[in-house]
Formats: structure tokens, sequence, C-alpha cells
């Protein structure tokens, strides 16, 4: 078996993420690399974990420490994915409360299973319906519009009360022509809580 140096692995994954924007590996890729059986990679992956120069982000995916977004690996595990709800309007500090998953919506139900605890964080996939279902091309993360009213259509999925689990801020950045085109793909009783949410003293 050649053993790859760990010195020569951090200059293969920097220049793979450099020259071709590449960070996620699988067990198959590596093991090409270090030219051995992907039942051998085990004791080498257990290495190059002990020295933080590979990180095991998911099942079967692998890369350099912190280099990898959630929003990146949750296209990775589900190409028809995206990152909404909570994690993403905290993202863009429309909620004080920081998650403790990241809400993923999707069109499919993966016989896989619908949580999956990863390095950046623990993942939640749900399937929607179609009206729904909304992908977003670029950032694989919903815009503050889509991710209230997702939010909001999960939260009474639920049973629950959005405000009773998190404290709004800055909704008023949320512009009337970005809601238009969204709100009417959701029910009636989840339209009419963001509009609650977004103009309190007009919806009373």
């Amino acid at each position: 078996m050649v053993t790859v140096r760990a010195n020569a692995w951090r200059k293969y994954l920097e220049q793979q993420r450099k020259q071709y924007g590449k960070v996620l590996f699988t067990r198959t890729e590596l093991a090409n690399v270090a030219h051995v059986s992907p039942a051998a990679l085990n004791v080498e992956l257990a290495r190059l974990r002990r020295q933080e120069i590979i990180v095991r982000y998911a099942h079967g995916l692998y890369g350099m420490p912190d280099a990898v977004s959630p929003q990146f690996l949750v296209s990775a595990i589900d190409s028809h994915a995206y990152i909404t709800g909570h994690y993403a309007l905290y993202d863009c500090q429309m909620v004080t409360q920081m998650p403790v998953t990241i809400t993923c919506f999707s069109d499919r139900r993966s016989p896989r299973a619908q949580e999956r605890i990863t390095s950046v964080g623990r993942l939640t996939f749900v399937c929607v319906r179609s009206s729904v279902y909304s992908p977003v091309r670029e950032a694989a993360i919903a815009p503050p519009p889509q991710a209230l009213c997702d939010y909001v259509y999960l939260s009474r999925r639920y049973g629950v009360e959005p405000e009773a689990l998190v404290t709004f801020r800055n909704l008023e950045r949320i512009r009337a022509e970005e809601l238009a085109p969204i709100l009417p793909r959701y029910p009636v009783s989840v339209q009419k809580h963001v509009e609650r949410l977004l103009h309190p003293v007009i919806a009373r």
C-alpha cells in the first residue's frame, strides 16, 4: 500500500479547491488518490482526521476543515434540497435565536434518514408539496421572504405558533414586491399569518 504523506494530502486538497473549486470528496475519490482500495482507506482516513487534515462532513463525504458551507453540503447530499426556515432567517439576522437544526426543503422523499448529523450541524430534510417547493438556483439558501413563509408554513404544519419559538426582528427589510410572487403559493392560513407578522398593527 502506498501511503500519501500528510503534507502531500494537504497540498492536494488545497490545489483541488483553488484550481477547481472542489471541496468535497467521496471515499472512492480519496482511495484513488491514495492508490488503495476503499476498504483499506479507513486507516488512512483515521490518521488524517487525527491530524485535522481531513474532516468527515457527512456519510461518505470528506474535505478540509472549515472548507464546506452548510449550503454546499446540503446540495451535495440532495441536489433538490435548499436551506430555509429558521436557519435562513438567522443567517440574514431576522431572528435572534440560533437554530439547533438546519431545515432543508426538498421535493422528493429520500429513502435515507430525514435527519443527518454532520460536522456543519444537524440537517433535517422535509419533503413539501409542489406549490411550496421552490428551489434556489445559486446560493441553495432561501431569501428572506421565502424563508419567512417557509418557517411559518412548517411551524403551522407542526401545530406550533412561530412567534412562540423565535423573536423576529428586521422584518421591515422584506419588501412587498419581493413577497408578492411568493405568498400565493402557500395556504391562506399561512398567508394571513405572514401578513400579521409583517404588519401587526394593520392585521388586527
